[in-house]
């Protein structure tokens, strides 16, 4: 089976969001056996949508619409493939309550044009939406299918997972469990983690990998097909297990962990407690592991020390150190980190300092950055030299701290699954 995946809205092509549906589907349905050849993006213009649907429709079987589902004038995508195909627009009884339901709930009135996001191609399989208004839908005629779902990436992520994955699975001819498992690495790049891997990636077929590379890290999502959910799992530990003699060293965690998420939870589930002196990052530190639920468990508190006077009137941070070694520095980190811990009495200080760019900070090159962890045992130190924008750099400081402190609390391989 072929698949194209045609993305409608006309601020995807005034670059005003990211397309990033097309991404997570292309990565479903490549777990599904089903090859996407073609990504199209076309405005809210029925002539160019019906356009764009007739050349889909000359090389594909599946046709995948995200977008255009909603209850204004410019949402036109099931109205066109409506009229291509020939078919009439049907109310779902089930999300015109849904709709209903939550005017009400939001005590607003709901205005005529909201039940336009009720109707569906008639004979479509309707696939609610739980986390907004328009359900999605999947529509065949003879041997080629259409699959509709909102623009949202918060409405199309879940809905394309729990209901059209397995639908599609079927229309693919695959009836046994789908199991996918993603592995997360950090301190290795997307390049060199293929070429280590290059044995396993040249001779798979199941389980599948597939590597993606994020800012700074980079996963590997493996998925087995079995007749049970056991066997697929089964095939993923076997899998696992040649990865981690290879790369095992740069794994931190699985799924939806990320650095934050893992070390906020190693904190907390070791009673442990944390506190931060930041300077480039500027309480980014702090404000990545606040949004982590039950954090004030581990996190005490801390200090922004972004200019030397306040690193020596916060910390007491020796002036003989920021003259002779510079705020840019090991020296200062680790005294940043030690006097931050001693100051909220943590088990852990985290000393962040550098120079975020693109211009050079106390004679060092933007980009140039240490970062120290202290301890009640030793303090640990590491310098990172950045090429990348202002903000990127603070954000990549603040998860190169995030990596150090799992390895320092124990979990330097795999974490707990």
């Amino acid at each position: 089976m072929k698949a194209e995946i045609i993305a409608v809205g006309s601020e995807l092509l005034l670059g005003q969001i990211n397309n990033t549906n097309a991404r997570y589907i292309s990565s479903g349905l490549a777990e599904l056996g089903i090859s996407v050849h073609f990504h199209t993006v076309v405005g809210d213009n029925a002539g160019r949508l019906e356009e764009a649907i007739r050349i889909a429709e000359s090389r594909s079987d599946l046709l995948i619409f995200t977008g255009g589902l909603g209850p204004t004038k410019d949402d036109l995508t099931k109205e066109t493939i409506a009229r291509h195909a020939g078919t009439r627009l049907v109310y779902d009884d089930e999300a015109l309550v849904s709709i209903r339901a939550w005017f009400e709930r939001m005590g607003r009135e709901m205005t005529d044009n909201n039940k336009k996001q009720a109707l569906i191609l008639e004979g479509a399989t309707v696939l609610q939406n739980h986390h907004g208004m328009a359900p999605g839908m999947l529509f065949s005629a003879g041997n080629r299918h259409y699959l509709l779902m909102p623009g949202p990436p918060k409405e199309m992520e879940p809905m394309f997972t729990v209901q059209a994955k397995p639908l599609l699975a079927r229309i693919a001819g695959f009836t046994g469990p789908i199991v996918s498992r993603v592995f997360r690495f950090y301190g290795i790049g997307e390049a060199e983690l293929e070429h280590r891997l290059s044995a396993l990636l040249d001779n798979q077929t199941n389980p599948t990998l597939a590597p993606l590379a994020s800012d700074g890290e980079v996963t590997i999502r493996a998925t087995a097909k079995a007749d049970t959910v056991e066997e697929a799992a089964g095939l993923l530990d076997g899998a696992e297990t040649e990865i981690r003699k290879i790369v095992g060293q740069y794994l931190y965690g699985y799924d939806d962990e990320t650095l934050v998420s893992k070390a906020a939870s190693l904190l907390l589930g070791n009673g442990l407690t944390i506190s931060a002196a930041e300077s480039l990052t500027a309480g980014l530190f702090m404000s990545e592991l606040a949004e982590q639920p039950g954090i004030s468990g581990a996190l005490a508190g801390g200090v922004v020390t972004y200019t030397a006077d306040a690193k020596k009137a916060q910390l007491g941070i020796p002036a003989s150190i920021l003259e002779e070694k510079g705020v840019v520095s090991e020296e200062t980190a680790s005294a940043m980190a030690k006097a931050v811990r001693e100051k909220f009495g943590t088990d852990y200080g985290v000393g962040l300092t550098g120079a975020a760019g693109p211009d050079p900070h106390d004679g060092k090159p933007g980009g140039t950055v240490w970062v120290a962890i202290a301890s009640g045992r030793d303090v640990r130190t590491r310098e990172l030299l950045l090429s990348g924008m202002r903000n990127t750099n603070r954000i990549r400081a603040v998860k190169s701290a995030m990596h150090m402190l799992i390895r320092m609390i124990g979990d330097t391989a795999i974490g707990n699954k």
